[in-house]
């Protein structure tokens, strides 16, 4: 993959989780305010309501004691003609003219102000009535103008009466005002009944979280509170209650509900939970989609290495192989048997050592597989030791290297399969020849840890970083230093290491420092 195409891609898938975040929040957020505005629209609603009721309650218990008080007096009402309306209309095509009255009465029951404060004692209760007459005089009867004040008999006559409810009720209206606002509040609400008129309402608008309440009183808090009542600006609305005829109120009605965020995040807890979950699930599969492209173009890299180091590895044999034929071929040399001999000594190791990296391949390849056969056999692990180091020692003479034996460990029988735990050992010591820049010195340590046998494997080679240590078992792993060839091999033997060691029931890990050395440390359970 391109490595500008790559980049891009990643910035992309970035920019658009980035943007996906974004607009989750954005929505939770418009969301969240959506919800606050309808729950302020009908809390408002709600106290605007509580509101009217309690003036509504308290005026139709005026008019109760009022129409009681009024019923019970026994008394015939005093009429008083207040207003006299007369209109009159003549139609000259049907010769007939039409004369309306309408009288405005009150009656007054003598019910004074006293009964219900004695502020009112110069008041008077009146209840208002109308009588509509409309009389129809036939004109072809010498009816004129001038005789219609006389003692004349319409032709049709018509009367209604009634009541005037609604001058009655504005008259009441503001004698109840007048009178209650002179009642303390206490004598006008209890907060029991608030409580409850509060309650009925709140679950009627679907309002249905805790709530506290209070009545202020220009402002100084009144006995009508809930006993939890606090003010809180963010989560106390307040409207005017008992206004007076004038439309002026000394009270207010606060409610405050202090699991405000509460309520209104729960009503978003469903959708909030899938968002969530979603956005989870976009960023657990961006990131396993980064992953595996960083791995597969990881991977395109240790296959290129691989390759190439391969290439390398067998170019050299191959090289030597194809001199060394063609100097047997040459009629000086095919002579000399010491020279043959030698000559084919050289095509035998190289083809060995061809042989043994291809095995290496096979070996891993099997391992990945689950292909390999291991069977364990009661084992002297030093004698493995000892002849995994009989492998390497011609490499190691060459290099002009030693290996310093410290079997200190009393017991030393495992149950191990032979030949795979000799590769195990030969890997690690072939590894510590590979990165001594000098002539290698190793050391081979063995100590008994519980149930365990410890076996160490010391180089004071060019050492490995951290990160080295960390990725030094993975398959195709080099920690390469300078040149990519410099040093030989292909990331395969420590892997074939680690899981030919954990087949074993055991452990091996590295202990190293940077230009200092390595330590192998492979740790196997003993026979009981």
């Amino acid at each position: 993959m391109n490595k500008l195409f790559f980049r891009i891609l990643v910035l992309l898938m970035s920019l658009s989780l980035i943007g996906i975040i974004l607009v989750q929040v954005f929505w939770f957020n418009s969301s969240f305010k959506n919800n606050e505005e309808q729950f302020k629209y009908h809390v408002t609603q709600v106290i605007g309501n509580v509101a009217d009721k309690l003036e509504q309650q308290e005026e139709y218990s005026f008019y109760d004691k009022y129409n009681r008080i009024k019923d019970s007096t026994g008394k015939i009402p005093k009429k008083e003609d207040l207003l006299e309306v007369f209109y009159v209309q003549r139609n000259t095509k049907t010769n007939k003219t039409i004369v309306y009255s309408n009288t405005l009465t009150s009656e007054d029951y003598d019910i004074n102000g006293s009964v219900f404060n004695k502020k009112f004692s110069s008041e008077r209760f009146k209840n208002f009535s109308s009588k509509r007459v409309t009389e129809v005089y036939n004109n072809n009867n010498g009816i004129d103008n001038n005789s219609l004040g006389q003692s004349i008999i319409p032709d049709l006559k018509i009367e209604k009466s009634g009541s005037l409810d609604i001058l009655n009720k504005v008259q009441q209206q503001i004698q109840y005002k007048d009178i209650a606002s002179l009642t303390p509040i206490e004598g006008r609400i209890t907060k029991d009944k608030l409580y409850k008129l509060l309650k009925k309402e709140l679950e009627e608008y679907g309002v249905k979280t805790k709530f506290e309440f209070g009545i202020y009183s220009s402002g100084s808090p009144t006995k009508i509170k809930s006993d939890g009542f606090h003010y809180d600006k963010d989560a106390t609305y307040t409207i005017p209650v008992y206004t007076d005829n004038e439309g002026n109120s000394r009270y207010e009605l606060s409610v405050t509900f202090p699991h405000k965020k509460k309520f209104l995040l729960s009503e978003l807890l469903s959708i909030t939970i899938l968002s969530i979950v979603f956005t989870l699930i976009i960023i657990v599969a961006y990131t396993s989609a980064l992953n595996q492209l960083l791995r597969q173009k990881h991977i395109s890299e240790i296959k290129t290495d691989f390759i190439n180091n391969m290439t390398h590895e067998f170019k050299t044999p191959i090289a030597t192989i194809n001199l060394a034929l063609d100097a047997i071929r040459s009629p000086k040399v095919i002579e000399d048997k010491e020279k043959v001999y030698r000559y084919l000594q050289m095509i035998r190791d190289e083809n060995k050592r061809m042989h043994a990296q291809v095995e290496n391949v096979l070996r891993i390849s099997k391992l990945e597989k689950r292909e390999l056969d291991i069977t364990k056999e009661p084992t002297v692990v030093t004698d493995i030791i000892d002849d995994a180091i009989e492998h390497v020692n011609l490499i190691l003479e060459d290099r002009q290297g030693t290996v310093e034996k410290h079997y200190n460990a009393a017991r030393t029988t495992v149950l191990i399969n032979e030949v795979h735990f000799t590769n195990v050992v030969v890997n690690i010591l072939e590894n510590a020849i590979k990165y001594s820049p000098d002539a290698p010195k190793i050391e081979i340590f063995t100590e008994n840890v519980k149930d365990m046998i410890l076996i160490k494997v010391k180089d004071h080679g060019l050492g490995m970083s951290k990160i080295a240590q960390k990725r030094v078992f993975e398959k195709f792993y080099r920690e390469h230093t300078g040149d990519l060839h410099n040093v030989k091999g292909h990331g395969l033997g420590l892997a074939y290491v680690k899981r030919i060691v954990e087949d074993h029931n055991g452990q091996v890990y590295v202990e190293s420092e940077k230009g200092k050395g390595s330590t192998f440390i492979i740790k196997i359970p003993l026979i009981n």
